[in-house]
């Protein structure tokens, strides 16, 4: 048999020996819905056993940044995955719905199946704290688009809920209070900025440590959170108005995303202890603290609207949470509909 395919840089024994590899791994997501097998044309997935009145289906894709290039760089491989499926997830989950299955694309300059194992174990893993099902996939060998070890990893996620349980800008209301859930980190925004003071501006190693002790690789590589198991129930018993994922934007952008352009949301910002990396970041790189919260999610990796009455019921359920804020009406003198106080407040 020729070996053509080959002497042009693409090794299919290679990928075989990949997917073979990623079965143990996408076996642990499965859910009771998944009808399909790995190695098909398309990952097939039944809504039989769903009871919605309305059903609506709800997707979000995306990728994990410039990250991935210090994954690579490190050669830590089995983190980036459950970014990928995070930065996917919890966009599904802002809008009220249940993550219900996965795909991924990841595409490499050459196919090592070990290394792609461990990628595909990531992305594994993070469905496997969403609760969405791993059900399909493409690894692409592109040796004259990456470099022998370069890879991207991207993907997207389907959720469902039905149409009345859909949090969207008309369910926050003035007098709302704000709740923030801490974040694991940095996540995945914001890496063009970290890179560059870390690593081009002041020449930081990745096993230079920060004033607590820990590595910075390793803080730069802390997983996503993935806030699925913690929001769903009280999403379903229908206690949140409102949600905001804290992504690429910072609060700046983000936050404003949950409600009408008639409202204006308070954040205190002494509310919460920031983590470490972040005024690390903000202290090396000279970064105004304004530019900070519109940039990096500073701590809060999603922030959720409360009824008042409910508010005790969900910290109990969220004992990390603690409140940030509050929902008012926007008046003729606000221009942005988010007001961040930087100033402490007295009890």
């Amino acid at each position: 048999m020729s070996n053509a395919y080959e002497a042009s840089g693409v090794n299919i024994e290679q990928g075989y020996e990949a997917v073979e590899r990623m079965k143990k791994h996408i076996d642990r997501t499965k859910r009771q819905e998944v009808m399909s097998q790995v190695g098909g044309f398309g990952g097939l997935f039944s809504l039989a056993s769903h009871s919605y009145k309305e059903p609506v289906l709800v997707s979000g894709t995306d990728g994990v940044g410039t990250k991935i290039l210090l994954a690579q760089q490190a050669g830590i491989l089995n983190t980036v995955g459950i970014d990928c499926v995070a930065m996917c997830v919890n966009d599904v989950l802002a809008q009220g719905a249940e993550p219900l299955f996965f795909l991924d694309y990841l595409a490499v300059g050459h196919n090592d199946p070990s290394q792609i194992e461990q990628l595909v174990a990531g992305v594994a893993e993070g469905c496997v704290q969403a609760g969405a099902a791993l059900i399909g996939g493409e690894t692409a060998e592109m040796p004259d688009l990456y470099a022998k070890d370069e890879f991207d990893l991207a993907g997207f996620c389907v959720g469902i809920a039905d149409k009345s349980a859909l949090l969207d800008r008309q369910g926050v209301k003035e007098g709302d209070i704000l709740i923030g859930l801490p974040s694991s980190g940095v996540h995945s925004n914001g890496f063009s900025l970290v890179r560059k003071i870390f690593f081009k501006d002041h020449q930081w190693s990745f096993d230079q440590c920060l004033s607590d002790g820990t590595k910075l690789i390793d803080a730069l590589l802390t997983p996503t959170k993935i806030y699925v198991k913690d929001l769903m129930p009280l999403v379903k018993q229908g206690l949140i108005h409102g949600m905001a994922h804290i992504t690429g934007g910072g609060f700046y952008e983000n936050v404003p995303r949950m409600f009408n352009e008639d409202l204006c949301a308070h954040v205190q910002v002494t509310s919460w202890e920031k983590p470490l990396i972040f005024s690390t970041m903000q202290e090396l790189g000279n970064i105004p603290e304004e530019e900070m919260y519109q940039v990096f999610n500073m701590g809060v990796g999603m922030v959720i609207a409360v009824a008042p009455e409910n508010v005790d019921t969900v910290l109990a359920s969220l004992p990390q949470a603690v409140k940030l804020g509050h929902m008012t009406r926007k008046t003729t003198t606000e221009q942005a509909n988010i007001v961040l106080n930087f100033t402490e407040v007295e009890a």
